[in-house]
């Protein structure tokens, strides 16, 4: 009798450990919403930890908003360490830059300046750049830490300002202000939709970064290039999946793609806020993330590739590969010569992007044409062709890139960085140090694939280690001209230390994020209402669409270490300038 029962409870004891080893044993499962490098990164990493992860992406095709170049600028491990990690992964081989398009080169009226030759034959406006330059780098320096850009209330005022604001009161020559102007826009916004902080934040991270490292290296094919690496890897992979809800409990999530639902532990969004919009979570989001997919500005851009039998600018000279233009053109990026021929992809951006939104596709080409045929009056008879990507007007993206306007960061500063439940956020947005490039797609992917992993362990996630910027200001912008260094303000805008003044009104009504790890349960938001609302936006690459130029943004992972750049530019003593941005270093 006693050998029976011990038997038994051996049976039982037997069946309860195995039932325990195979709960211990399950497979996570995520799925990631969003086809662009910051989700494909996010798939890539889970899947190679032994997640099983499903990938669904709303479009036909993947690689999010990569750009039109056939061929894209990279920098060097040490300016974008993440991205040279993957490309070493996938094999992926590039080619040296050539001299030619480590510097930028200028389009003035028609005729082609290059860096060199614009201090001999245009000082005054080589002069009224240098100045801008300095005086951005002299702003830029004025912070100390980029993840914590408000770090003071001084600081904190230059938020409740725009750029066209403080570029009057350099008074530059118009020609100069033009070129500034227009390099501006391309990375970002047009000047009057941008913050100032966020400016000067941005131009701290390059700061020390030479541009040599930024353009150091030729991708053949592009973002996309990297962007099918990555899909080679990856074992599930869902396209034209629009993903319409997302229900989360404590058993897991649930998304919907119209009435299929996926279940999974965990989800990564790495989407734009527009697309973002669309999607009806359970639990809802709180107002302050209602009010950031609303009011988050993107910055504007279209862009053209125009085709040609031969590269028609020859004649005259040679032109670098990043040129800007003070003629409306935007910015202009030479591509590499194919099969005899040779393309320019026109980066239109700003307000220049927005006044030829009601244009047909080629009604904007003609237009481009009979400026660039000004100049150059073969471009007609050599061109053969164009291709179109319009990110202004794309309903997924509503814009480019992220790029605060004013009052924004005191609002919604790392916002997206920190998971709701089982939800982590991914995409060029929710990176602090590089929004709009692909360092900051693939950052914000890893980022987000290690919340994940995080979560399931059952670990506290909060990566923000920098406390509620609002909150801090706000308190602290009462006393703001007690706590500012005598003379800052003087000594960037050449005037009184008002400036402060008036943003100190605009920081008590700013609403201070605090951080959030699970928010309250609220309505599910209305998808049409949030996507209907017009994207206000502000600034650059950071996606504008997929920039089709160089890549001139650094990046280091946030997640891992922060880049080298970053830590040592404090240690530099010698500013050096920030070159805005290429264009096609951008991708998400």
């Amino acid at each position: 009798m006693s050998a029976g029962w011990l038997r038994a409870c051996a049976l039982v004891m037997i069946g309860l450990f195995s039932a325990g080893a195979l709960a211990a044993a399950k497979q996570p499962t995520a799925i990631v919403v969003g086809g662009g490098l910051a989700g494909l990164t996010a798939a890539y990493e889970l899947q190679s930890k032994g997640w099983q992860v499903t990938l669904l992406e709303a479009k036909p095709s993947m690689g999010g908003r990569s750009g039109l170049a056939t061929s894209e600028w990279i920098g060097n491990s040490k300016a974008q360490p993440i991205l040279n990690k993957y490309l070493e992964t996938f094999k992926l081989s590039t080619l040296p830059a050539p001299e030619f398009v480590r510097t930028p080169g200028y389009l003035i009226d028609g005729e082609y300046f290059s860096a060199a030759d614009l201090a001999t034959k245009q000082p005054a406006t080589a002069e009224a750049i240098k100045r801008y330059e300095k005086t951005l780098d002299d702003l830029a320096r004025s912070i100390n830490d980029p993840e914590n850009p408000a770090g003071n209330s001084t600081l904190f005022a230059l938020d409740q300002m725009n750029v066209a604001t403080w570029l009057d009161k350099l008074q530059l020559p118009a020609t100069a202000r033009q070129l500034v102007n227009q390099q501006i826009r391309t990375r970002y916004d047009e000047p009057s939709r941008l913050s100032l902080l966020y400016f000067a934040q941005q131009s701290r991270v390059y700061r020390g970064v030479n541009d040599r490292d930024l353009r150091a290296a030729r991708l053949p094919g592009g973002s996309p290039v990297l962007a099918q690496a990555f899909v080679k890897q990856l074992k599930t992979i869902k396209t034209s999946s629009p993903v319409t809800a997302i229900n989360q409990d404590k058993d897991g999530v649930t998304v919907k793609v119209g009435s299929v639902g996926y279940q999974a532990d965990y989800v990564v969004l790495a989407v734009p806020l527009r697309a973002l919009a669309k999607i009806q979570l359970t639990p809802g989001l709180d107002n302050l993330h209602l009010a950031a997919i609303k009011g988050t500005n993107y910055g504007w851009r279209d862009q053209l590739m125009l085709k040609f039998k031969t590269p028609v600018w020859e004649s005259r000279a040679r032109m670098s590969g990043e040129i800007y233009s003070n003629t409306g053109l935007g910015m202009l990026w030479i591509e590499p010569a194919l099969k005899g021929g040779a393309n320019v992809v026109i980066n239109l951006s700003g307000d220049n992007a927005r006044l030829l939104q009601a244009f047909g596709d080629k009604q904007m080409v003609d237009q481009v044409l009979i400026r660039l045929h000004a100049f150059y009056p073969q471009a007609r008879g050599a061109f053969t062709g164009y291709e179109v990507r319009r990110y202004s007007t794309d309903a997924g993206t509503g814009g480019s890139y992220l790029a605060f306007g004013p009052g924004q960061i005191s609002k919604f500063w790392r916002l997206w960085e920190r998971p709701m439940q089982r939800i982590a956020f991914a995409g060029e947005h929710t990176d602090a140090l590089y929004p709009g490039t692909l360092e900051g797609a693939l950052r914000s992917g890893q980022r987000a694939a290690n919340q994940v992993q995080d979560l399931a362990a059952g670990k506290t996630v909060d990566p923000l280690k920098a406390a509620a910027v609002g909150a801090a200001a706000a308190t602290a912008g009462a006393v703001a001209a007690k706590e500012s260094k005598p003379g800052f303000f003087s000594r960037l805008f050449g005037g009184a230390d008002k400036p402060a003044a008036q943003p100190v009104k605009a920081v008590e009504a700013a609403p201070a994020p605090a951080p959030v790890a699970a928010p309250a349960p609220v309505a599910p938001p209305v998808a049409p209402a949030v996507a209907k609302e017009e994207p206000v936006k502000a600034a650059p690459a950071k996606v504008a669409p997929a920039k089709a130029s160089p890549a001139k943004k650094p990046v280091a992972k946030k997640t891992a270490a922060k880049p080298a750049a970053v830590k040592k530019a404090a240690a530099k003593a010698e500013p050096v300038k920030k070159k805005v941005a290429n264009s096609q270093a951008s991708a998400q």
